[in-house]
């Protein structure tokens, strides 16, 4: 990699572009975005406007993944992967996609799916374009269930077959700081061209995926966590002693400014009235349906779909977009496009990757990526969220 170079990304199952916002904030550029559901791209490009982040160079595309797979698309992508090398920079694909067939709540049709299929097409155009490098992210279930594990493992063969020396890991984003317990797949691997040794890359705990954990392991779940409290609507409970109040809900909540936030307003009402929001513990989240927040405590994984979405923890009602947003560790500037369905607002923030478990992957793999090259040392940029018009933004 050039010093003067960043390394660019093409983007698949974009979504809202969580993933790709926390790879930006470390210094990647995505030169190419592709999400297929219309909505999740009209978010996207809505939400970088807003940013003052510069559209990708090669554009957006809300055509089908397989659509690159022969044709008139599969030459244009094959021109853009090498014109986007032209300058020297590296080139990567970034993606995460569709994991309802892989959920462990979901029907578990894995690779067959509709859905699941979609985890090959990503893999075999990783291996037949040959970028430099790329990240999969997708459910636990992917790697915790026998059969769908038994194809997840095809799928590194195939990739070390095309010469990609790979590492991956079941990560949760709680260790890097976010109010969440949500655990999922992360395959990182790069081209055996760019190592000066072959195993440079391995299967094992040389890959320094904890390097920016905050909580290591298992830690996050060691403090003394509040369980449940009776709901009592805007009451106030101050926050115990002994707990990381970083990783709490409400402390996002308050970061974020939730009740100023554009997306505030933005909730299901109720369709049978407020009695049974009332009767749910602050904290409970113990069943099915009606999981009641603790504002004391992280949130169960944002998985929201069928208008079921977490019961706020002291108003009788859902949580709002903005309240969502902020589980997800987004910086408060983010919002999504008050045109879009309250359900694909609700989807898209639930499909996501958290913001800040992103960044600090992405910082990661940017250091690994700097390592085997004479370059210079890249200064690490904090954490905290700039205004759009910060160097941040400007990609170096």
């Amino acid at each position: 990699m050039l010093a003067n170079t960043n390394p660019k990304l093409f983007s698949f199952f974009s979504g809202a572009g969580f993933l790709d916002l926390g790879f930006e904030a470390e210094g990647f550029r995505v030169s190419f975005v592709n999400e297929f559901h219309p909505p999740f791209m009209a978010a996207y490009q809505y939400s970088r406007r807003l940013l003052g982040i510069a559209p990708p160079e090669f554009g957006y595309s809300t055509e089908s993944i397989t659509s690159f797979s022969e044709g008139r698309l599969r030459t244009e992508l094959q021109d853009w992967v090498a014109a986007a090398k032209r300058d020297g920079s590296l080139l990567g694909f970034i993606g995460g996609p569709p994991c309802p067939d892989f959920s462990v709540g979901g029907k578990n049709r894995g690779r067959h799916g509709e859905r699941g299929k979609l985890s090959g097409t990503y893999v075999s155009l990783i291996c037949s374009l040959q970028p430099d490098f790329f990240i999969f992210e997708n459910v636990k279930g992917l790697w915790s269930t026998k059969r769908h594990r038994a194809f997840y493992n095809e799928l590194k063969a195939q990739l070390r077959v095309a010469q990609y020396q790979v590492a991956d890991k079941l990560i949760n984003c709680i260790q890097y700081g976010a109010p969440q317990d949500r655990e999922r797949v992360i395959l990182f691997g790069v081209h055996n061209r760019l190592l000066r040794e072959p195993d440079a890359i391995r299967e094992d705990n040389s890959f320094p995926w904890d390097k920016y954990a905050e909580f290591p392991s298992q830690s996050a779940f060691e403090h003394a966590w509040p369980t449940t409290s009776p709901y009592t609507e805007a009451s106030f409970i101050p926050c115990p002693p002994g707990i990381p109040k970083r990783l709490t809900v409400q402390y996002w909540f308050d970061l974020n400014q939730v009740d100023a936030h554009a997306n505030a307003a933005h909730c299901f009402q109720p369709r049978a009235g407020l009695a049974r929001f009332r009767t749910v513990q602050e904290g409970d989240d113990s069943r099915k349906s009606f999981k009641r927040l603790h504002r004391w405590r992280y949130s169960p994984t944002a998985c929201y779909g069928n208008n079921e979405v977490h019961l706020h923890p002291y108003k009788p009602r859902r949580i709002s977009v903005a309240e969502a947003l902020a589980i997800q560790s987004l910086p408060r500037e983010f919002e999504l496009p008050a045109s879009m369905t309250l359900s694909d607002m609700f989807k898209t923030v639930g499909n996501g990757v958290p913001y800040i478990a992103a960044r600090k992957l992405a910082r990661t793999v940017m250091e690994y990526l700097e390592r085997p090259y004479a370059i210079d040392c890249r200064e690490h940029r904090p954490l905290d969220w700039q205004p759009a018009s910060h160097p941040m933004l400007q990609l170096c």
